[in-house]
């Protein structure tokens, strides 16, 4: 009998146990936060290292043990590949909405990103992108933000640059015809020509090409003091080992999809001499750089490459104005990241316009030296 008694005890300590484990697992409310980007395909690196700045902003917040309309939140990331397809990008952000998520990280590809952005904004959901094409941002919904500067800063610096600094007079322009690539391509050219250059030639290509030698071949024949190429290292590398092959001279220049390890591993010692630029200052020179480079390595065992402190930032922000608005309701947090002032990794404060476009948004010009983007101004 008394055996029984403690069997039962036991075993009555054991469920009550089980209740509080599962009380305590309990206490913290999920909140879905959505994300898409390049995952497979020749720009997956590029989806890997944003979505990494993601994920260390999210564990970073819940850290901090969030309580939010009266109850502790944990925030989980749904993850999508969109494969850099626009088409895919579409069907991707209708399963995020249909999920329930509260806030959408993403797209990456201003392609994927445009499309996408109006099944958000139907939806009321706020939507913190990587993509530069202006478009983006123009189209009139309240829900789009941004986490680099668009492509009108960063073509317009680099055609200026390009003709004022670094002399080059005869320039010939290459792009992807993706929306990133064309749009890029663009604002340099009439940068470029409202400096005084000439545009000797402007051809286009597509973002799955590895093979240029026919386009590369008219360009030679215009004799440019530069090539300027607007699109992805994927394609960018192997159109720079082409050039070196076809004894073009000038030098390639491009926008921050070049200004990756990818790129000076690809191009190898035909690297050296290019161009390329990027948002904001030095990852070394960033406000909360040298912290989160640690943090990065310390997560993941590699180098920071390009987005990931943008993104870090850009999640940052979004899940700030829903503890700030004490609600993870899209309606009543938007108001909140839309007037986001907070010091970040990448600025010493990050704040939108009434577009969405960051307010702070300089350019760096790197040139590939020795394997290495070294800044230049």
């Amino acid at each position: 009998m008394q055996h029984k008694m403690k069997t039962l005890a036991g075993a009555t300590l054991v469920a009550a146990m089980s209740l509080v484990g599962t009380a305590q697992a309990q206490q913290a409310e999920q909140v879905k936060i959505g994300f898409a980007g390049p995952m497979t395909g020749a720009q997956a690196h590029y989806g890997t290292d944003f979505q990494n700045g993601v994920k260390l902003a999210i564990a970073d917040m819940n850290a901090t043990k969030p309580v939010i309309g009266g109850k502790q939140v944990e925030f989980v990331l749904d993850a999508a590949d969109d494969q850099a397809d626009p088409r895919t990008g579409t069907t991707v952000a209708q399963k995020l909405v249909d999920d329930g998520i509260k806030g959408m990280i993403g797209h990456f590809n201003s392609g994927t990103t445009i499309p996408a952005s109006r099944i958000y904004a139907n939806a009321g959901i706020p939507e913190v992108a990587m993509a530069t094409a202006p478009e983006y941002t123009q189209q009139g919904f309240k829900t789009t933000f941004r986490m680099m500067t668009s492509d009108t800063q960063q073509g317009s610096v680099a055609g200026a640059y390009a003709v004022k600094n670094l002399g080059m007079k005869k320039i010939a322009i290459v792009d992807d015809r993706t929306a990133y690539g064309q749009g890029l391509a663009d604002q340099f050219q009439k940068a470029a020509k409202a400096a005084g250059a000439t545009i000797v030639k402007r051809e286009f290509t597509n973002d799955k090409a590895t093979d240029f030698k026919s386009i590369l071949t008219n360009l030679k024949a215009a004799q440019p003091d530069l090539i300027y190429f607007g699109g992805a290292d994927a394609q960018a590398a192997p159109m720079l080992k082409q050039m070196k092959t076809l004894g073009i001279k000038a030098p390639l220049m491009g926008g921050e999809m070049v200004h990756t390890p990818d790129f000076l591993k690809i191009a190898g010692d035909a690297a050296d001499g290019s161009y390329s630029t990027l948002a904001g200052v030095p990852l070394e020179q960033m406000p909360g750089g040298k912290q989160y480079v640690e943090k990065y390595k310390k997560a993941f065992g590699t180098d920071v490459e390009t987005y990931s402190p943008y993104a870090y930032d850009g999640t940052m922000a979004l899940l700030t104005a829903m503890k700030k608005a004490n609600s993870t309701d899209p309606a009543k947090y938007l108001p909140v990241l839309a007037k986001t002032s907070m010091p970040a990794v990448t600025t010493p404060n990050l704040q939108y316009d009434d577009k969405g476009d960051l307010k702070n948004g300089g350019i760096t010009v790197y040139k590939a030296e020795g394997g290495k983007w070294i800044p230049l101004k």
